[in-house]
């Protein structure tokens, strides 16, 4: 081999190292912009930048999360706070490690209960005997929801709860399949501009708190074994929240493309906002609900819920 030819070999393999060293992982979220760090660290490259080839799965109903990710069909999953601490309470042993999106004023304003034209909900008690349709029972709207109903001195269980996923709730609506949906943007937008059906309340922006919504998480044992890579993925999506809360195009653009929704319908609502940092007594408070609406069964141990 030529002095030449050696050199090129050995730049063309410290070429190839960064591509070598790549750690795949697979990213499941549903079809909301909760997940839009993990969108925008794929599609602007942060994630390869920090050393992860990583993939995101669309979830049809965020309750089936926890069971992808113990499957190891994906290796992080990003449940709802709810979904997350009834399948912890389950005995799944789940471990946040990185937060995904709170609830602030412009997101609470994106969450509706949208009804079907012909029914009428002019007061909290219209909503007794109606099917809702939820994007996971347990699920951080649906619980929300009764938390809603609970203070508005409604009975929940007088209400007839069923699992829709959001890319279906038109067709549903539209069908008569359900009375309402539990939905938000751009979803709310989309069937109003649809004339199938109007807001019947914006129950979030009445409950107005600022807890974590969806937070990004893995089986505890994949974590433990691979830290570095749950590093990576830390710093990845620290980076790409910045991005989230400051453009509003290419999170837009991001959350378009994976969510399948016209840009257009996108740009039209602010993604809910990314935070990176999660606290064990960020959980407090939906321990609280979750254990008045009889979900948790056993004592969790904030502390352990998180990775630290």
């Amino acid at each position: 081999m030529t002095k030449f030819s050696a050199a090129a070999a050995v730049v063309a393999l410290l070429a190839a190292a960064p591509a070598q060293a790549q750690t795949r992982i697979q990213i499941g979220c549903t079809a909301t912009t909760d997940c839009a760090s993990a969108m925008i660290a794929v599609d602007e490259g942060i994630f390869k930048k920090h050393g992860l080839d990583a993939e995101m799965t669309l979830i049809g109903i965020n309750s089936n999360i926890p069971a992808a990710v113990l499957s190891n069909s994906i290796q992080i999953g990003g449940p709802t706070s709810t979904t997350f601490l009834q399948a912890a309470d389950g005995g799944l042993d789940l471990v946040a490690v990185s937060g995904a999106s709170v609830m602030n004023p412009a997101s609470n304003q994106a969450v509706a209960a949208f009804v079907r034209n012909g029914v009428t909900i002019k007061e909290p008690k219209d909503f007794v005997g109606k099917k809702v349709g939820a994007p996971g029972l347990g699920a951080f709207l649906h619980v929300l929801f009764v938390k809603w109903l609970a203070e508005k001195g409604v009975d929940p269980k007088a209400v007839n709860f069923v699992e829709v996923t959001f890319p279906t709730m038109a067709d549903i609506i539209k069908s008569g399949g359900v009375d309402v949906v539990l939905t938000a943007e751009p979803f709310v937008t989309r069937m109003t501009n649809a004339a199938i059906g109007t807001v019947g309340v914006r129950y979030a922006a009445e409950l107005a708190r600022t807890e974590p919504i969806i937070f990004y998480a893995a089986a505890r044992d994949w974590a433990e074994k691979n830290p570095d890579t749950v590093k990576k993925f830390r710093d990845a999506i620290a980076e790409a929240a910045a991005i989230v809360n400051s453009d509003r195009d290419k999170a837009s653009a991001s959350i378009s493309k994976f969510t399948k929704q016209p840009l257009e319908l996108v740009k039209a609502n602010p993604p809910n906002q990314s935070e990176p940092a999660l606290k064990a007594e960020q959980l407090a408070w939906w321990i609280d609900v979750m254990s008045s609406q009889k979900m948790l069964q056993t004592k969790l141990d904030l502390n352990k819920l998180i990775l630290k």
